[in-house]
């Protein structure tokens, strides 16, 4: 029985030369430089200055509310050195601008988180955009497979020829335009 079992799971099988490597590119597998894919794609240049424009925005709000802090805190310093208002007024000066430190802390906070949401949610539309538009121009791509290779990915090594990046921002590009 034994001898049956060996025979049967390692003898006679046959090795195909096609199951060999022979450093010809496997047909339906194509690869996409996904990074140079998303730096040099126009949607993603569009949506990075919408987004550089609404950091500058938050930069302006919160520098325009730090300067009214420093100058309330200015203003009760000069009044506290110089004796102009009384010990209650004094702690009335120090509650309020103790809370305006902390709503400015606040809001910079809250700016900040917004603006990291939305840079995530703005790599997840090109990303879908690419996806997307491979899936519905499958036939111009003809593959099997499309992976998407950047530095860190699951795919460590693939043959130069079967990269097709520059098609497919090329692809992309006049897609978006013609849609802007």
């Amino acid at each position: 029985i034994i001898g049956l079992y060996f025979l049967h799971f390692s003898g006679g099988k046959k090795i195909d030369k096609s199951d060999q490597v022979t450093g010809v590119p496997v047909q339906g597998i194509a690869y996409v430089n996904i990074d140079s894919v998303i730096v040099k794609f126009d949607m993603f240049n569009d949506k990075r200055d919408d987004l550089f424009a609404k950091q500058k925005s938050a930069e302006a709000e919160l520098n325009s509310k730090g300067s009214q802090y420093e100058k309330g805190a200015r203003d009760y310093q000069d009044k506290v050195s110089k004796g102009l208002v009384t010990r209650a007024t004094a702690a009335e000066m120090e509650k309020s601008l103790l809370q305006q430190q902390q709503e400015l802390v606040s809001l910079r906070d809250k700016l900040q988180s917004n603006l990291m949401e939305e840079e995530q949610v703005m790599n997840r539309q090109i990303l879908e955009y690419i996806t997307k538009f491979l899936e519905e121009n499958r036939s111009d791509y003809n593959y099997q497979f499309i992976f998407g290779k950047s530095f860190g990915s699951v795919l460590l090594y693939s043959d130069s020829a079967s990269d097709i990046t520059q098609k497919v921002l090329d692809a992309l590009n006049n897609k978006y335009k013609a849609e802007k």
